[in-house]
C-alpha cells in the first residue's frame, strides 16, 4: 500500500487527500512492525543493556507515538470516505465536504502533535519506575512504593483510554453516518431496480460490509 500509494505521488505537485493519509498510515504500520522486531532483537541479544542503558523507555515511548498516530490516521481515513461518499444536506458537512482536502494535511500533523504529546508520560513513567525498581529503599517504604507503583499505573491506563477514544469516538460518528447514507441510498436503489442484477447496488453492499467490518475492528482493539 505504502509503495502504490507513494508511486502515485511521485512527479505530482498536489497530492490527494486519500494519498496523504494512506501514505500517513501504512508509514506508521510500517514502521511500527519494523520497530517491533528490532524491539525483540535488543531485547534478545542486548538484554543487559536494554534496560541498564534505560532503551526500553525510548523504545515504549516510540511505541506508543507509532501506535496512536495510526489509529489517529485510520480515524482520518473514515472520516474521508465519509464526508465524500455520504450524502447530506447539514451546512456543516457540505462546507466539510469542499474543504477537506486543505484539512487534511493539518489533521495529518495535529494528529502528530497529539500522539506525541501523549506518548512523552509513558517514557517519564517507565524512566521513573525503573529507578524506583533499581534503588535500594528502606522495608518501610515498601508499600508506599507500591502504592506509587498503583496510582502511577492507573494513570497511564486512564491516559491510555483517552489517547485511543478520541480517535475511536471519530472513527464510529463517521462509520455510522457513511453506514446510514449507504443503507438509504441502497433501499433507494432496490425499490427502483428493474429486477437485473444491478452491479452499483452490489458495489454498495459491499461497501456497507467492509465499513461494519472494519468498525467492529477498530471498537475489539479499543476494547
Amino acid at each position: 500500500i505504502l509503495a502504490a500509494s507513494s508511486s502515485s505521488c511521485i512527479g505530482s505537485k498536489t497530492w490527494s487527500p486519500y494519498d496523504m493519509i494512506m501514505i500517513s498510515l501504512s508509514s506508521s504500520r510500517f514502521i511500527l512492525h519494523s520497530w517491533t522486531i528490532l524491539d525483540f532483537l535488543l531485547l534478545i541479544y542486548c538484554e543487559p543493556s536494554y534496560y541498564k542503558e534505560n532503551l526500553f523507555v525510548v523504545s515504549y515511548a516510540v511505541f506508543m507515538f507509532l501506535n496512536y498516530s495510526g489509529l489517529w490516521f485510520g480515524a482520518w481515513l473514515s472520516v474521508f470516505y465519509c464526508v465524500k461518499v455520504a450524502n447530506f444536506t447539514q451546512s456543516f458537512f457540505i462546507w466539510l465536504k469542499q474543504r477537506i482536502a486543505r484539512l487534511m494535511p493539518w489533521l495529518l500533523i495535529t494528529s502528530l502533535l497529539c500522539s506525541f504529546t501523549t506518548a512523552i508520560p509513558f517514557a517519564w513513567t517507565d524512566y521513573d519506575m525503573n529507578d524506583n525498581f533499581t534503588a535500594p529503599l528502606p522495608m518501610t517504604n515498601s508499600s508506599e512504593l507500591r502504592n506509587t507503583r498503583k496510582d502511577t499505573v492507573g494513570l497511564l491506563i486512564h491516559l491510555c483510554e483517552a489517547s485511543v477514544a478520541l480517535p475511536l469516538i471519530l472513527s464510529v460518528v463517521s462509520s455510522v453516518l457513511l453506514i446510514q447514507s449507504l443503507w438509504v441510498h441502497t433501499r433507494q436503489m432496490q425499490n427502483n431496480a428493474t429486477g437485473f442484477r444491478d452491479p452499483s447496488l452490489e458495489a454498495h453492499i459491499k461497501a456497507i460490509k467492509s465499513v461494519c467490518s472494519f468498525l467492529i475492528l477498530y471498537i475489539t482493539y479499543f476494547i
